[in-house]
């Protein structure tokens, strides 16, 4: 009989796909990556417990293309600062990505707010923009203009938090207690150039990061860089407290019975 694809594979197999995956290739990305100060309050609101606000409430935004081999990727990703237990990290609220298999990865084994939709990094000389967009709509972008290079930094490590859960059965709650995971990235640059420019938020209702103004631009940053990632369970959090923010995770089907927004009515 010919191998069903669907079946089984061996314990072989298995042991030969877990050590492909532990010696992958440095994989570098180019990127932009825009930080502002936004208003406390609404990145506060944001933030499920037991995540706490920093005492600056800056939102960072990344826009990358990924050289993966014979698989170009582009990821995007739109955070908020946050503190846990001590730790200073950033939680993000979305973070778009061009294909399928870079979404259910992260979202099934980190708890990654991943979805599908269009990523955009273009440079021409010194003219530089990036969009993340999603259902028609560019809900952030970049536009400026290279300054010139800035020192590189030294490699370090970035932590990103992220709440892993899976939807009730049966609609109510959740199958088992969510958990809060830590993620860090050891990152290191080989460019890295300052960016003078605009970060312009849109209005989704999919993706509403235009309820985080930019009160000041802090950066504006393109480079090249390459990382890579660990993750740990931190806590287990209380269903409860986290149930009136998973929908943060999805296009939220309820939206449809939402009224219009103020100053659209006809």
């Amino acid at each position: 009989m010919a191998r069903v694809r669907y079946g089984a594979r061996t314990e072989a197999e298995i042991a030969a796909a877990r050590a492909a995956g532990s010696r992958l290739p440095d994989i570098w990305s180019t990127g932009v990556s825009a930080v502002w100060e936004s208003d406390p309050d609404a990145v506060a609101a944001v933030l499920p417990p037991p995540l706490k606000p920093t005492e600056r409430p800056l939102v960072r935004a990344a826009v990358s293309h990924v050289d993966l081999p014979g698989y170009p990727l582009g990821a995007g990703s739109v955070a908020v600062a946050a503190l846990h237990d001590g730790h200073a990290g950033w939680y993000p609220l979305v973070m778009p990505m061009t294909h399928e298999r870079a979404l259910i990865g992260g979202r099934e084994v980190f708890g990654e707010p991943k979805k599908l939709g269009e990523v955009t990094v273009e440079r021409e000389g010194p003219v530089v923009r990036a969009v993340l967009a999603r259902h028609g709509i560019a809900f952030f972008e970049v536009r400026g203009v290279v300054d010139g290079p800035l020192p590189l930094p030294r490699p370090a490590d970035k932590l990103d938090f992220y709440f892993k859960f899976l939807p009730a059965v049966d609609g109510q709650g959740f199958d088992a207690d969510p958990v809060l995971v830590h993620c860090t990235r050891h990152e290191e640059f080989r460019r890295l150039e300052s960016i003078t420019g605009d970060v312009v938020l849109r209005e989704s209702r999919y993706d509403p990061v235009a309820d985080l103004p930019v009160r000041r631009v802090v950066d504006i940053t393109i480079g090249e860089k390459t990382s890579d990632q660990k993750g740990r369970i931190a806590e287990r959090v209380s269903a409860r407290a986290l149930l009136p923010y998973i929908h943060q995770r999805y296009d939220d089907p309820l939206q449809i019975l939402d009224g219009p927004p103020e100053g659209n009515v006809r």
